[in-house]
């Protein structure tokens, strides 16, 4: 069965352009007000330990005054725990982080770190977060996740983002493999990184994923026609492939 796509909206850039020169323009929740204008369906943003994205402000800010669902990530540490469980998002969605990448490279091994992700899984669902994680599209990483009772995973679609021709084809197979094998099982199929308008609409058929979180593109071309007209276009190219 085929169901409604969203499309959750990354403001994470916007605060980079902020953060370049300091002070408060541009506002990442202006931009979020403009992205639920446009018929975003949540507001995602990742709450980085060197804070080079958004602010601990700014995810006050987007709790406190904006209409849409905030999907918060974060990477398994103590202190982000401690900051999810202060503010209660409507999701948190564990990603892989190092310091010195410029943006997620890959998957969270989620096999390989059951045993440190389980008590984090087990915090923030007894809190009412809905708890995803952001996985490579691999039955090994689903089949964790299904072990640790996560309701949500969001499958790295970089490499499919970054390949052409049949590596292009066999990466798209390897998703929507991974995504028939979630929902098979009762877990809930996101996919993100690296989606624009050219590339999303064979992420989009895929028709057990439920949402799509899309950020750098989107803001980059928000440069050329404003972050409302390219959340429109995306909207309306999702909606074509379904």
């Amino acid at each position: 069965m085929t169901v409604r796509l969203r499309l959750g909206v990354n403001i994470d850039h916007v605060a980079t352009i902020r953060n370049a020169r300091g002070g408060k323009h541009p506002d990442p929740l202006r931009a979020a007000e403009a992205a639920a204008a446009a018929g975003a369906d949540g507001i995602t943003a990742h709450l980085r330990e060197d804070r080079r994205h958004v602010t601990d402000g700014d995810i006050e800010r987007l709790m406190a005054e904006i209409a849409l669902p905030l999907n918060l990530e974060m990477a398994a540490t103590r202190e982000m725990l401690g900051i999810a469980l202060a503010h209660r998002p409507h999701a948190a969605c564990i990603v892989p982080e190092k310091r010195e990448e410029r943006t997620t490279e890959g998957g969270l091994d989620a096999a390989g770190q059951f045993a440190v992700l389980r008590p984090f899984v087990e915090q923030l669902s007894a809190a009412g977060i809905r708890v995803s994680l952001f996985i490579e599209p691999s039955e090994r990483q689903v089949d964790a996740a299904l072990r640790l009772e996560v309701p949500v995973v969001e499958f790295h679609t970089g490499r499919f983002a970054q390949v052409t021709g049949e590596d292009q084809v066999i990466e798209l197979k390897r998703i929507s493999n991974a995504a028939a094998l979630a929902a098979k099982n009762g877990v809930e199929p996101h996919a993100g990184h690296g989606l624009t308008f050219d590339n999303v609409a064979p992420i989009a058929a895929i028709p057990q994923l439920a949402e799509l979180n899309i950020g750098h593109f989107l803001v980059g071309e928000a440069i050329f026609t404003g972050l409302e007209a390219s959340v429109a276009r995306m909207r309306i190219l999702m909606k074509a492939a379904r």
